[in-house]
């Protein structure tokens, strides 16, 4: 199978350099790493060169350099899709199962995964390489850990020339019960690599939220309610990217088409056991026309009739194997799924709380202007009303400045009787003002 799959997929560029050299090699060498790129061939194929991590089953990881068109034909895959990976555009997260790859664009996780490979796209920052090593680590942990890996290896040319039937019950049986494909222990990193930056994110935002809002709520000022902005700002995006993936999986979960397509070690089998079982059936059917005793003219009649029955009985065969390897990889797929959607449905509900606490502290804050507002209602109140008893005053004054002679302008104690006549009559009103206000309970009492 190796002799006829080459062929199909362009060769690997030279231009490769191992991860973990470029990891321990220091800045000042690490602008050396693409010096192997032909300058020419790029002028003449008129495409840029973009760079990939890449890491195979082994774990065994490569810096590789390949143009879009390349990329495409050894995924089989549409340009819009590499376009989701394309970091000068922003998109939502998405999780895309195609023919023989998944498409994966989780916050800084932008990847392609294949049946035997994942190509990342490389990036300066560190979580690319967070991603790396911890799949590195579990694939290297997964071929120590599995019991059937072994007997995989030593009896799968056998198995495979003699078309056996019973090797994938075999395999099932022999396999450790915790085994996940290739795609699905990537497809699983990279969940908990977007699951946990999320969580961190929302874990920093905490931290900074909650200190202020308590003191917001003892002291208002314009500073802290433009960092309070600031903050709601940063958690209504935070909670869209959140719920973005949160509704990927989700989507994923309630759809079985989809999962099942995103089964493809499955499909790879299923394309190899039917290509060795066709070998293998025509082989059978030479031997039979040449060694049976019949004559030439029913040879071809018993050679198409067999023929048929063949195909028929392989394709139901086909049929119901795959329908319950579908099941069985909808299973496996939907528990992973589903333990993810469980951690990003926590860290929404993170999210909903800390907005709920701003909810209430915004309540709170209203609840303390509307009463500093009451209070400067009343005090308003009560200043217009000494305003009007003061403003009794200025009555009298003004009676009695006016140009005219009368007999009290000659008592000698008239201007004092008039004062004190003057203010109690004042208090008397004001008095009377506060008691209606009290009866209204426009003030409290």
């Amino acid at each position: 199978m190796a002799d006829l799959k080459d062929p199909l997929l362009p060769p690997k560029l030279a231009t490769t350099i191992n991860v973990r050299e470029a990891v321990n090699r220091p800045m000042g060498a690490g602008r050396q790493l693409y010096q192997g790129v032909d300058v020419l061939e790029l002028k003449k194929r008129g495409q840029s060169l973009r760079s990939w991590i890449r890491v195979d089953m082994s774990g065994d990881s490569q810096i590789i350099e390949v143009d879009k068109f390349t990329m495409m034909r050894r995924c089989d895959l549409p340009a819009r899709d590499l376009r989701l990976l394309d970091p000068l555009f922003v998109y939502p997260s998405t999780i895309l199962g195609r023919e023989k790859a998944i498409v994966i664009n989780l916050e800084q996780i932008r990847c392609i995964i294949t049946a035997e490979e994942v190509f990342l796209l490389h990036s300066l920052d560190s979580y690319s390489w967070n991603y790396v090593m911890e799949l590195q680590r579990r694939l290297a942990s997964t071929s120590v850990g599995e019991p059937g890996d072994a007997w995989q290896s030593d009896n799968f040319e056998v198995n495979r020339s003699r078309g056996s039937r019973n090797f994938d019950n075999d395999f099932r049986n022999n396999s450790s019960p915790d085994y996940l494909p290739f795609e699905f222990r990537a497809l699983e990193v990279a969940l908990e690599s977007a699951c946990t930056f999320l969580d961190s994110q929302v874990s920093e935002l905490e931290i900074e939220a909650y200190p202020l809002l308590d003191e917001l709520t003892s002291k208002i000022s314009t500073l802290n309610l433009e960092r309070a902005r600031r903050l709601k700002s940063r958690l209504v995006a935070l909670t869209r990217r959140v719920q973005k993936v949160r509704d990927e999986i989700e989507q994923l979960m309630d759809d079985d088409g989809d999962m099942a397509e995103m089964y493809l070690t499955e499909k790879k089998r299923r394309m190899e056991s039917s290509f060795y079982g066709d070998q293998s059936l025509f082989k059978s059917i030479d031997g039979v026309s040449i060694s049976a005793p019949v004559s030439p003219v029913s040879s071809p009649q018993d050679y198409r009739k067999l023929e048929k029955s063949m195909s028929s009985a392989r394709s139901r065969h086909e049929s119901t194997r795959s329908s319950d390897s579908a099941t069985e990889s909808i299973e496996e797929l939907e528990m992973l799924l589903e333990a993810y959607f469980v951690v990003i449905d926590s860290t929404l509900n993170k999210l909903t709380s800390l907005k709920e606490y701003i909810d209430d502290t915004e309540d709170f804050i209203n609840i303390q202007l509307d009463n500093v507002r009451n209070q400067l209602i009343q005090f308003e109140l009560l200043l217009t009303t000494a305003t009007f008893v003061v403003a009794i005053f200025s009555v009298v004054a003004g009676v009695f400045g006016m140009n005219f002679d009368i007999s009290l302008f000659r008592v000698p104690k008239a201007f004092q009787w008039v004062l004190i006549i003057t203010g109690i009559c004042g208090v008397l009103i004001f008095s009377a003002f506060v008691c209606f206000f009290k009866y209204r309970r426009l003030m409290p009492l």
